[in-house]
């Protein structure tokens, strides 16, 4: 079969379009015919070398959406369903989804009914995932104020998307760089677009906010907090700001009284979490068009597009 093969960190010419052999099928594994996968930054990460347990080569990738093709489980699956899988583990200590088959372990895997088309589907696992954790851990409620960092992400779109799809009165406001995506921000619902040239801070005028949340990560909380209204719940979920841990947290200083600091992993995926996110993408009509399609050869390409910002929301591949 065709893969994505990685023998050594570095950028995206890493990224090699190799032929290797097909996964056997073995007790607790299933083999899924892969239809689309999203690109993360979590394997740009991993793929520069910023994953100290991901040795190498590796076939990365730690999400796909496909059709079983074998399986160790014919009581639990069957060849042709539609399943989509994501994290533990994939694309790293074993190798993802970037390939035409990807082997997985049959507790990864959810089979799903959905309508999406292929390149639909391949934009929705990690991402929509996440932000629908997220969404669900701000307990939004109508007329609230709430803020995006870094908005013009993956997460940050689809966050954006469930929010307007929900029907809630909601005032959005969302970080950008730079002023490249301000129309299209605004055709997705944006109310307010806040230019922050330095991604960690916010300009002191930038004002108050109910619920926020920070894609930023740990080296923007403690501006993020200060941000915070009173009683309100800050959402801090990604590592764009390059940053993995918050130095010298001390909880009792640095989150203010009456204020709620959460984040959301989508390493604590089940099947029940899973079907809740498609009933809701049906119920509220979310639409999860990917920003840019790319096919497995182009895999390289697909990298240096994210790596540019050059898009708005979830860039795909369809091997």
């Amino acid at each position: 079969m065709k893969a994505i093969v990685v023998t050594q960190p570095g950028g995206p010419e890493v990224l090699t379009y190799s032929d290797v052999p097909m996964p056997k099928v073995r007790p607790g594994w299933t083999l899924v015919k892969v239809r689309g996968f999203g690109i993360n930054h979590s394997e740009i990460f991993t793929r520069e070398g910023q994953s100290p347990s991901v040795h190498f080569p590796r076939i990365l990738g730690i999400e796909a959406v496909g059709t079983i093709a074998e399986t160790s489980a014919p009581d639990q699956f069957t060849v042709g369903q539609t399943v989509v899988s994501l994290m533990g583990e994939m694309g790293r200590a074993f190798d993802g989804g970037y390939a035409e088959y990807v082997l997985l372990p049959n507790q990864q895997i959810f089979p799903v009914t959905t309508d999406l088309s292929w390149p639909e589907l391949a934009a929705v696992p990690e991402t929509f995932y996440t932000a629908f954790g997220i969404y669900q851990s701000l307990q939004l409620k109508a007329g609230e104020r709430v803020l995006i960092r870094a908005v013009t992400s993956g997460v940050g779109v689809a966050v954006l998307k469930l929010m307007r799809a929900s029907g809630l009165a909601l005032s959005i406001a969302g970080t950008t760089r730079s002023d490249h995506k301000d129309k299209a921000l605004k055709s997705l619902g944006l109310d307010t677009i806040i230019h922050t040239p330095d991604a960690n801070h916010l300009p002191a005028n930038a004002g108050e906010f109910d619920k926020i949340i920070d894609l930023i990560g740990p080296s923007a909380v403690r501006d993020t907090l200060l941000h915070l209204a009173e009683f309100g719940i800050a959402n801090v979920t990604g590592v764009l700001g390059g940053v993995w841990t918050i130095d010298d947290f001390d909880p009792i200083m640095d989150i203010p009284n009456n204020r709620y600091l959460t984040g959301f992993s989508s390493n604590d995926v089940n099947a029940q979490k899973i079907n809740a996110l498609f009933a809701f993408i049906k119920q509220h009509h979310v639409n999860v068009t990917p920003e840019k399609v790319f096919r497995l050869a182009e895999t390289r390409a697909a990298h240096e597009y994210l790596a540019e910002s050059a898009g708005l929301g979830k860039v795909v591949v369809l091997p």
